[in-house]
């Protein structure tokens, strides 16, 4: 395929929001994005947990140089646009989570999400205003570099222990006001809670992560999802059949597992 422009990426992935559902897999390294892309994928995003765990950390233990390091691998490994699981911003403060994101448009991603999680168990989500103030600070700084890249505002609130809709569905609108061009609420799984998050937002669109809901790309679309993500399955996909390989040797000194691989040949060939 021929390369395309960092413009053409953006241009591309904004035009997938449009109309209809698509899926946005998570690659973890530049091998897997390469790889989806070969399997059809129109596009891609990171995932901050399938990273981390890549580099022998835990899930939000990735430091920003190496985040952006990153984002710049999967960006130049593949040819279709790349969103960014920027998670909250590396920063706290709007002014940061602006300088943050400035760095991250410079890797040549087509879009990124910007948390409103703390990491802080008894208070898990900024202040309302405060999380509004950072979605604003992210679209000022992409629209003061010059880069068309959809942003997108996450709430957290649903895997932080507050199920609470009316709580998302209000925050997920003043990101829509504040700037964000795509809506996330990770942690909703309902007919009933997706629909609701849909309506509210209209017309743009809803990023929903599959997980526990269950629903297939055409249920999806049905309930008008406009895109679906998997955060970091593919990486646990990955982990657990290396686990059950290298567990089998260093338990049982029997090799069983091994059978199983990819074939090798075919690796080099998609590669190649």
């Amino acid at each position: 395929m021929t390369a395309t422009t960092t413009a053409d990426k953006r241009a591309a992935f904004r035009k997938l929001h449009e109309s209809g559902c698509f899926v946005l897999p998570n690659p973890f390294d530049a091998g897997t994005a390469k790889m989806l892309q070969h399997l059809g994928f129109k596009a891609i995003a990171s995932t901050s947990a399938g990273f981390a765990w890549s580099i022998g950390k835990a899930d939000t233990g990735t430091m920003l140089d190496e985040m952006l390091a990153h984002l710049a691998a999967l960006s130049a490994a593949v040819d279709i646009p790349v969103n960014a699981d920027f998670e909250g911003g590396f920063a706290d403060a709007p002014e940061g989570v602006a300088a943050n994101v400035a760095r991250a448009v410079a890797t040549g991603v087509a879009g990124l999400s910007i948390e409103d999680s703390t990491g802080d168990k008894d208070h898990p989500l900024y202040a309302r205003e405060f999380a509004v103030e950072r979605i604003r600070a992210a679209r000022q700084a992409i629209d003061a570099n010059g880069g068309d890249v959809l942003l997108t505002g996450r709430c957290e609130a649903f895997l932080w222990g507050k199920p609470d809709l009316g709580l998302v569905t209000d925050r997920l609108v003043a990101y829509a006001e504040a700037g964000a061009d795509c809506l996330y609420a990770p942690g909703i799984k309902t007919v009933e809670e997706i629909t609701a998050v849909v309506k509210a937002v209209a017309p743009r669109p809803v990023n929903l992560l599959i997980g526990a809901s269950g629903l297939s790309l055409e249920q999806a679309a049905g309930l008008g999802v406009r895109r679906i993500s998997v955060g970091g399955s593919l990486a646990r996909m990955a982990w657990a059949g290396f686990m059950r390989a290298a567990k089998e040797m260093a338990e049982q000194g029997t090799f069983t597992e091994l059978a199983h691989g990819y074939p090798g040949g075919e690796l080099n060939k998609i590669f190649g």
